[in-house]
């Protein structure tokens, strides 16, 4: 526990200066925001709320394994007799008994080891909320980052609509071309003009988004601040690739994800409290000593009569009910099977997502791999051949936009194929438990604008 907590305060954040006021209020901001996907986690790592109470979860887990192994409280017994009791040794006033209980033997070993194995399953349980977390994290943070790259291709294709409505406008003047070809450039210029509207809206729900996982403090959280200030664009970084099997993600899931290893542990609990619901049919003993007042009487001839009375006490509880303790038990049987039957469902069920999450992992790498070494290549060509002919008059306006679109439509999605890959593979990563081996091979995707 300690490791782990000098580990998380350990992390330092990493902040970037202040950024220069931007023109508009979107890129304004009132302090240092993180920027990096690295930032980003350690940021969350230090600051998300819901990580924090899987943290103290786990604190608080770990405080039951003193109270397991503790002894109960002994019991201390007072009596003053209201009219003193004559003797033969004389008159009693007082009498004091402390009595200590001492569980069956074994009894406290259970408990003990059902707190510790509880307290186990909580680390895991943190452990399994930060891998969440992270994942939260990376797929806001790569969709933010497709957002932006959109918004990009959106604004050159803008650009570019109105470059050709330029050129219709110039064969319209010139008469080689007609006045609806100058129209339809006119709406697909609205078109364009629109679908960014569209995107550059959507950055708003999407910086909230990543704000929630972050926990931020109120210097630029926007349900506090200004709603027009938004997080700044992110880095893109490296297009992390990993060489992975099936084989190797399922050994990966089985022996380092923290939910199964939580249910592992949950399942120790299970038996420890079946071995403790098994100590009920023995008796607890209890030791114990009694002190008596003896004023005495003077003269009697009784050795020891002006002494006062010490009496060592032992005592048995009768475990008599014998058809609770036995409903105790199957109760706790029935506990431990449930523990097994669910750590078998959660292992199906996690096989099965991490073997639809790789192929939706290759699928994006093999589609990314298509649009940018392929489709998208030969549709630049495509455009700038299109040009040419329309200008030349052998096309005509309607095959240039189709062109235009084709080669919108193949930026988009390699860009959306580059996001969904490094989201599924930040999904194989909490669901493997743990960040997996790059292979040789990084491509650099460049950064977005800022």
């Amino acid at each position: 526990m300690k490791s782990i907590v000098l580990t998380i305060c350990a992390v330092t954040l990493i902040w970037l200066s202040a950024r220069c006021l931007a023109n508009t209020a979107q890129d304004s901001y009132d302090g240092d925001t993180p920027v990096t996907l690295q930032e980003y986690l350690r940021y969350a790592a230090l600051n998300n709320a819901g990580l924090k109470a899987a943290f103290e979860q786990w604190k608080a887990a770990l405080q039951q394994i003193p109270q397991a192994g503790a002894l109960p409280d002994p019991q201390f017994t007072y009596g003053n007799y209201i009219d003193e009791v004559e003797t033969k040794e004389g008159p009693r006033s007082q009498n004091l008994q402390l009595m200590q209980m001492f569980p069956w033997f074994g009894t406290i070993q259970a408990r003990t080891d059902a707190a510790a194995a509880a307290a186990q399953a909580a680390k895991k349980r943190y452990e399994a909320a930060k891998l969440e977390l992270f994942f939260e994290v990376k797929d806001a943070f790569f969709e933010y980052v497709y957002l932006a790259s959109a918004i990009e291709i959106a604004k050159e294709n803008l650009e570019l609509a109105k470059h050709f409505e330029e050129v219709a406008r110039i064969k319209y003047t010139t008469s080689e071309a007609g006045h609806p070809d100058v129209i339809r450039a006119q709406l697909e210029i609205a078109k364009m003009a629109d679908e960014l509207k569209a995107l550059e809206e959507l950055r708003k729900p999407l910086s909230a988004r990543l704000n929630a996982a972050l926990n931020p403090p109120d210097v630029w959280r926007m349900d506090r601040k200004d709603p027009n200030v938004l997080l700044p664009w992110p880095e893109k970084g490296q297009y992390k690739t990993v060489a992975l099997s099936r084989q190797q993600l399922m050994e990966a899931l089985k022996s380092h994800n923290p939910e199964i290893a939580a249910m592992d542990f949950e399942l120790q609990a299970a038996r420890s409290r079946l071995e403790l619901a098994k100590k009920r049919f023995y008796p607890d003993l209890s030791l114990g000593v009694e002190w008596m007042t003896n004023e005495g009487m003077m003269g009697t001839g009784l050795r020891n009569s002006e002494k006062d009375q010490v009496v060592v006490m032992f005592g048995v509880n009768l475990p008599i009910w014998r058809e609770s303790y036995k409903a105790g038990q199957l109760q706790a049987k029935a506990d431990m099977a449930k523990a097994s039957q669910q750590k078998t469902q959660t292992e199906n069920t996690l096989a099965a997502r991490a073997a639809q999450v790789l192929y939706e992992f290759e699928d994006s790498r093999r589609k990314r791999e298509l649009y940018g070494d392929t489709l998208a290549p030969k549709a630049q060509q495509l455009l700038a051949a299109s040009e040419v002919a329309y200008k030349a008059g052998t096309v005509d306006f309607l095959s240039l936009i189709d062109a235009q679109r084709t080669l919108l439509n193949f930026k988009l999605l390699y860009e959306r194929a580059g996001a969904d890959n490094q989201q599924r593979l930040a999904e194989l990563e909490m669901l493997a438990g743990a960040e997996l081996t790059n292979s040789a091979e990084e491509t650099t995707v460049g950064k977005s604008e800022k």
